[in-house]
């Protein structure tokens, strides 16, 4: 009796345990020459309309995604090198086939015809709005360029796919192989705090050794830079992430040019001066000079007050501790001894309050007071990808489900850093029903250990809280249509807003009496301590934004300037740093190598996002502190007018329906300590 193929099973969730590489092709290519048998017979509808030919195509799409979905997720979560094999093998196929699809004229001209038709006017507003989005991405996708152009096209797309995933890869394993640091004098772990300690404890264990064993995981690195006493310890750890993908064998500096070379081409054969106005086709700013005014403007706001923290460090660095030169290695390590000396608390300190069972805890119980949702652990937890996965179902205050997530919590080998949301599956109602949405949510926070429970610094739990903004956004939606539902369809640089407002919340008295408790006396967080966090919050401020902007205009001034055989990568983001920066990083320094977001992450000349988004949410989340951060009528506000409408509006239109006036800068500046409003 032949195998059955689990991507071929119809699933109402993946079965992540049953899903071997070799299923991976086969149910790729079976589900593609369906796919295209039926795009073929939709095509050469007399008169098409939404029944006939969107919807069936909605299903096709759908059908595609759920199931390329675990195996891109296991890809992230889970790599191996079968798996990775698989994975890259199928890419050009998917590639190929999304580039068929946008560069069918048939399809185009049926899509036209709906949208003079005078059925366009009778949909609803989010049919209209799949509609014109559909047109749109024909035209970036090339429909209208000549047979060869639109084959070259469709090579340079499948190419960017390929270099989009070995870029990526080449981190995890630079990230993973490059470095370790395996120590049996504990003289050299003064002061790092025991949960570092701890840690190291446990991968030396598991490499079977004796001792402690330093790793470039996050867990790892950041207390090392931020607490190690043994300064050359700081250096070489620094050096060694820095440099990340940056030599032989996971080098990334070709795999750069390469994209950037062919993301110029592309553009070009669009029609568009650069790929900066290509990739601002599909967001809200309009135009490549109003993003870099945007970003020079808050730059030049924030730059003073960049240096006054950078004299500030370097005073206290000299004058208490001694040092004649400060170097970037140093920089965590002082910044964190000025703030416990400026403030008398460090992240350490407030670590004991934040176990990750209780944080989490605390903010469903957050969600339950702003938008009255109900959210339930599934104890009887399907098929997952490894033990630590949790599995929940979220509820309305009407007790409707509206849909699952998965949640990743802990750093480990074969996961990629950083922490996301990615989802299995959008709100779509079709003839048999109601597919709900289904979420995975990850991040690397440091795992248990035998002496205690994941101890999350106050970061971590603002990283917890900005990626469940965005999961609400998935989730939450109550639009029918997949490619407009949740997250889909939102422009780039207005996806974030639902994240950052989130992350508000950690910071408030009545928000943090609900998760904020010692994790060995139960004792809340003390007036004293929370009044200390608070003045620390806006601790370099200055620094931390000015870096956010850094990036930004590095990605898109590149995206903006870059000409092939002439740029200079490095180069540009030096004349970026001096610009901008108020540190300024050693010539060895090669993190473009590891910038993930713009180069494997979907944000290329779109790392502005980050900044835009947060005018935004600031500003959003002016209205809660005018109204009372838990007050119901605003929380339901902004539910019913930002998270459950998903993609099926223009952004702005939301946020003037929520606020009652465009967003201005006001709030974000005064959030920062720059005093304005």
């Amino acid at each position: 009796m032949p195998h059955t193929n689990p991507l071929l099973e119809n699933h109402e969730l993946p079965p992540f345990s049953r899903i071997q590489p070799e299923h991976i092709l086969p149910a790729l290519e079976r589900v593609l020459t369906d796919n295209r048998a039926a795009i073929a017979q939709l095509s050469a509808l007399e008169q098409p309309t939404w029944d006939t030919l969107i919807a069936p195509l909605l299903a096709l799409d759908n059908r595609l995604n759920r199931l390329w979905s675990p195996i891109g997720h296991l890809h992230s979560v889970a790599d191996s090198d079968a798996l990775r094999e698989a994975y890259n093998a199928s890419q050009p196929l998917l590639s190929a086939y999304r580039s068929e699809l946008g560069q069918n004229k048939a399809l185009f001209n049926a899509y036209q015809k709906i949208a003079a038709s005078p059925e366009y006017a009778q949909l609803s507003p989010a049919q209209r709005k799949t509609i014109d989005n559909e047109l749109r991405d024909f035209h970036l996708s090339g429909v209208d360029l000549p047979s060869e152009q639109q084959a070259r096209l469709k090579e340079i797309q499948a190419r960017l796919s390929q270099l989009g995933t070995k870029f990526a890869e080449n981190l995890l394993d630079a990230t993973a192989k490059s470095w370790k640091k395996h120590l049996t004098d504990a003289a050299q772990l003064a002061g790092l705090p025991d949960s570092t300690q701890s840690l190291a404890r446990q991968n030396a264990e598991q490499a079977g050794l004796e001792g402690w064993l330093l790793t470039l995981d996050m867990p790892c690195y950041l207390p090392v830079t931020q607490y190690a006493d043994d300064r050359a310890l700081r250096e070489e750890i620094y050096r060694a992430f820095v440099t990340r993908a940056s030599v032989t064998p996971w080098d990334n500096s070709e795999i750069m040019k390469e994209i950037l070379n062919l993301r110029k081409e592309q553009a070009h054969l669009l029609g568009f001066a650069t790929y900066a106005d290509y990739s601002l086709a599909s967001k809200m700013a309009d135009s490549p000079q109003q993003v870099l005014d945007f970003l020079r403007d808050l730059a030049a706001r924030i730059k003073p007050m960049a240096l006054r923290e950078v004299a500030e460090l370097q005073a206290f660095a000299a004058q208490e501790h001694d040092l004649k030169q400060l170097e970037m290695w140093d920089v965590p390590y002082y910044s964190e001894k000025l703030r416990h000396h400026q403030h008398d608390i460090s992240q350490e300190t407030l670590r004991a309050y934040f176990p990750f069972p209780q944080v989490l805890s605390g903010f469903f119980q957050v969600l339950q007071r702003l938008y009255g949702l109900r959210i339930e652990k599934i104890t009887a937890a399907p098929d997952v990808w490894h033990q630590d996965i949790e599995f929940y179902a979220i509820y309305d205050e009407n007790s409707d489900l509206r849909g699952h997530f998965y949640l990743d919590p802990y750093a480990r080998s074969g996961k990629r850093g950083g922490a996301w949301m990615g989802h299995y599956s959008e709100r779509y109602r079709h003839a048999d029903g109601l597919q709900l949405p289904v979420a995975y949510l990850n991040c690397n926070f440091a795992p248990p250990t035998r002496e205690r429970p994941s101890l999350l610094t106050h970061q971590e739990v603002q990283t917890l809280f900005h990626e469940f903004g965005h999961g609400l956004h998935h989730l939450l939606t109550q639009i029918d249509i997949p490619s407009v539902a949740g997250i889909s369809g939102v422009p780039w640089d207005a996806v974030e807003l639902p994240s950052q407002l989130m992350e508000n919340w950690c910071w408030e008295r009545e928000a943090l009496d609900l998760f904020a408790r010692h994790y060995q006396t139960g004792e809340p967080l003390s007036e004293n301590l929370l009044e200390k966090m608070q003045a620390a919050k806006n601790f370099q401020a200055g620094l931390f934004m000015l870096r956010q902007l850094e990036f930004a205009l590095f990605d898109f001034r590149l995206h903006v300037e870059y000409t092939p055989n002439q740029t200079n990568i490095q180069t540009l983001l030096d004349s970026v740093r001096a610009e901008v920066a108020v540190l300024q990083p050693p010539a060895f320094n090669r993190f473009q190598h590891s910038f993930q977001h713009i180069f494997a992450g979907g944000y290329g000349a779109g790392y502005y996002s980050y900044k835009w988004a947060e005018v935004l949410s600031a500003d959003v989340f002016a209205k809660f502190e005018e109204n009372g951060i838990f007050d119901r009528n605003t929380g339901r506000a902004f539910l019913h007018t930002v998270l459950e409408q998903g993609g099926s509006r223009e952004p702005m239109a939301l946020f003037v329906e929520f606020r009652g006036r465009e967003p201005n800068i006001d709030a974000l500046l005064r959030h920062c300590g720059l005093g304005v409003g």
